[in-house]
């Protein structure tokens, strides 16, 4: 059976149900991975809509989502480390940007530091050395 309904591939910011972290059907666990947000306060105010006039919206709503919502695939993402990353990419997009701007601008400033190190007339004199010291 395959993991991912009708072989589209799984979409990171799509909401799921997180059956895992779940208590009833992970309609609660899954709004706070997509969110962001503690698991714990979307249940509190899950619980308060049960008891506010507005009940039978909220209980419709839940079930509705249990039915529909996908399961959050196993394979989702290969480390925890993607899991954050694409949870701060659905909960704070400019954020994400900025930080891989920064990570980008990082990697082109030590690429730089070694092209010139590996450009420079002392990194070819010392290789020379190095070369005749191994003959």
């Amino acid at each position: 059976m395959n993991a991912h309904p009708h072989n589209e591939p799984p979409r990171y910011n799509k909401i799921y149900l997180d059956k895992k972290n779940g208590k009833v059907c992970g309609v609660c666990a899954g709004i706070a991975d997509y969110t962001g947000i503690d698991a714990t306060i979307i249940r509190i105010v899950t619980i308060l809509g049960l008891i506010s006039p507005a009940s039978g919206v909220v209980v419709i709503a839940y079930f509705l989502m249990c039915w529909l919502v996908d399961p959050k695939p196993k394979d989702l993402f290969e480390s925890q480390k993607e899991d954050e990353f694409w949870k701060g990419v659905r909960t704070q997009p400019k954020n994400t940007i900025r930080d891989v701007r920064h990570k980008f601008r990082e990697i082109e400033r030590r690429l730089r530091a070694a092209e010139a190190r590996v450009t420079s007339k002392e990194y070819r004199l010392h290789k020379e050395f190095e070369d005749l010291e191994k003959k």
